[in-house]
This record gives C-alpha cells, structure tokens and sequence, in this order.
C-alpha cells in the first residue's frame, strides 16, 4: 500500500508530517490523527505534566529548541519565544522539545540490508 500525501499530513501546506523530537531525538510523526501536540505525545507515552483537564493553565508549558509552532486557541499565560503549551498547539514544521525521551519509543533508522553477494572479503 503506497501512502498518499493526504494520510501522512495535518496541514495541506505541509509538503510531509512534522518530525517531533524530544532533546534531537525523534519520537512522532505529527499527522492527522492528532488534534493537538499534547495528545500526540501522551499517545507516545511522553510524560509531560499537564493539568489543563483539571481547570488549570500553563502547567504544560514546554521549552522549544528548535522549531515552532501555531496555536489553534490563544494561550492564557505568558509565554517567552522558546515556550509553547502543547495542550493547544501543533507543529508548524520539525520540532524539537526540551522533554525527556526516557519512555517514549524513539524513531530509529532502520538497519540498512546487507547483501553478502555485493560484500568484499
């Protein structure tokens, strides 16, 4: 089965699904299935603490070290440039967040074949 372009993005402007790294490592591919940063790595197993369901904003705040993000309701508490509350935004492309990746399962590449034909040895 071959993925179209429309399965693999959240934003039609996205030409492919925004890579989300915790401290370089990748964890998530961002796609349509998230509504929003948070759910996607509570999904993954990421532990950030929240308590935006109990009333109480801005207990996600999350450093960004690269990347940025778009909101889809305006923060209610101050945020400085390098923050943002995954509880009600999204990846507007690659981001990297200062979270720990202790038990998330992390992307890795996939070993690449070895074909003792085409081997010296």
């Amino acid at each position: 089965m071959r993925p179209n372009l429309k399965t693999l993005t959240f934003n039609p402007r996205f030409k492919k699904a925004p890579i989300v790294s915790l401290q370089g490592q990748p964890v998530l591919l961002f796609t349509q299935q998230h509504s929003n940063l948070l759910m996607a790595l509570e999904q993954k197993k990421i532990s950030v603490f929240s308590e935006c369901r109990n009333g109480y904003c801005g207990a996600c705040k999350t450093k960004i070290n690269k990347g940025r993000v778009i909101y889809h309701s305006e923060p209610l508490v101050h945020l400085e440039k390098d923050e943002c509350l995954p509880c009600c935004c999204m990846p507007e492309g690659d981001l990297d967040l200062d979270l720990s990746a202790e038990d998330a399962q992390v992307v890795r590449a996939a070993p690449r074949y070895k074909n003792p034909i085409y081997e010296k040895a």
